[in-house]
């Protein structure tokens, strides 16, 4: 069956900077994307996003259309593959699926999972981290681990596919399953606690201290200590310092020593910047570190305060700590902000995804050029230029 899943517009903005660069479907959260998930339900996807995406993100103009926030369930699955045409599924005021030209709103009363800001990415990770890996693993063996040295606490809530490696690690899934990705390599000293996905290809390095309800997505390098984060893939975290309650995306690097604080001294709720209102609102959550966009970068020894979002493309560095909301294409830190202009950012993008066997190809560059141009209003002093 095809379906489209459709970016809703206030959606969208709320999980910026995430959703600069791909659709709300395309956010990994558990083991899987969110379309990977449907995908692996039977369904034939496409997407209905930003004009300026829909090059690398391909429509299929299929009749049935749903929520590309919202992540599949065999409930939800039976409750939409039973739409008839002219028939919409509907939750409240949200709308969840739809066949044809709305005409008669059927309720679904079950409960669901909706990613509607970037909180709920990594809130929800071991939720997503125990559906992923059931509905992944559900009738096959997993690879066996051989390493003398590696000690594991739960064997039956650990799944490792062909081609991966441990080395002298310690591996607790008595608390949430670990999902160990193709060819992925989990290095000497690592102490990991599930829920836990590490996808293909992708390395803890040595004396890494992973908590549990965290992805590492694929390509990816990570080491130092880690807590409840989602790493989108392509990116590397690899030395020591913290990441907690923390999203980042692809193409990024923490420089070592990176520390987020991901709670505040007074143990009051957390603001985060909200691109809908243009301003910080409270996410009523005590623990919340650092949103992170694509291709964004940061030096050794950088600092970020709790809550804070750094938008696309951004390089931070410096001592001290950066303001709460790091602009797309911004270039310095807490002493100051100036414009990492397009041309020196498509160098070190080009540098970066060259490492990795990935080409910047035209329809990227043109993405983030529409990026840049978009997000030139909050670069604020541009306009004072």
């Amino acid at each position: 069956m095809d379906i489209t899943l459709f970016d809703p517009a206030e959606t969208r903005r709320s999980l910026l900077p995430f959703t600069f660069t791909r659709p709300i479907a395309d956010i990994r959260i558990g083991i899987l994307k969110i379309s990977e998930k449907w995908e692996h339900h039977g369904f034939n996807i496409g997407f209905a996003t930003e004009d300026y995406l829909s090059a690398k993100f391909k429509s299929n103009n299929a009749g049935i259309r749903v929520n590309g926030g919202l992540c599949p369930d065999s409930s939800l699955v039976g409750a939409i593959k039973s739409l008839k045409e002219g028939q919409k599924l509907i939750s409240g005021e949200q709308e969840l699926a739809s066949n044809g030209e709305d005409k008669e709103e059927i309720t679904y009363h079950e409960s669901f999972r909706l990613i509607s800001n970037p909180c709920d990415i990594f809130q929800f990770n071991k939720e997503q981290i125990i559906s992923d890996y059931a509905l992944i693993t559900d009738g096959r063996t997993s690879a066996m681990i051989t390493d003398p040295h590696t000690v594991v606490y739960g064997v039956e809530n650990i799944f490792i596919e062909e081609g991966a490696s441990i080395r002298a690690a310690i591996l607790n899934a008595e608390d949430g399953p670990i999902y160990i990705g193709k060819n992925a390599q989990i290095h000497e000293g690592a102490i990991i606690k599930g829920a836990f996905a590490l996808c293909e290809g992708s390395h803890v390095n040595m004396g890494a201290k992973i908590k549990g309800d965290s992805t590492i997505g694929p390509y990816s390098k990570v080491g130092g200590e880690i807590s409840n984060s989602v790493i989108f893939g392509y990116s590397n975290k690899g030395h020591d310092g913290f990441l907690g309650n923390s999203v980042i995306g692809e193409w990024c690097n923490l420089g070592a020593d990176t520390n987020t604080s991901n709670l505040k001294n007074n143990y009051t709720a957390v603001k985060l910047w909200n691109y809908n209102t243009g301003r910080f609102a409270n996410t009523g959550l005590q623990f919340c570190g650092l949103m992170m966009g694509d291709h964004a970068k940061c030096g050794i020894n950088t600092m970020f305060n709790t809550g804070t979002v750094v938008g696309v493309g951004a390089n931070v560095f410096g001592s001290g700590y950066p303001r709460n909301f790091v602009p797309s294409f911004a270039w310095g830190g807490a002493s100051g902000l100036t414009t990492f202009q397009l041309s020196k950012f498509y160098e070190v993008a080009e540098a970066v995804m060259k490492r990795r066997g990935v080409e910047l190809d035209d329809s990227e560059r043109e993405m983030l050029h529409t990026i840049f141009e978009d997000t030139s209003a909050y670069r604020v002093w541009e306009n004072k230029a």
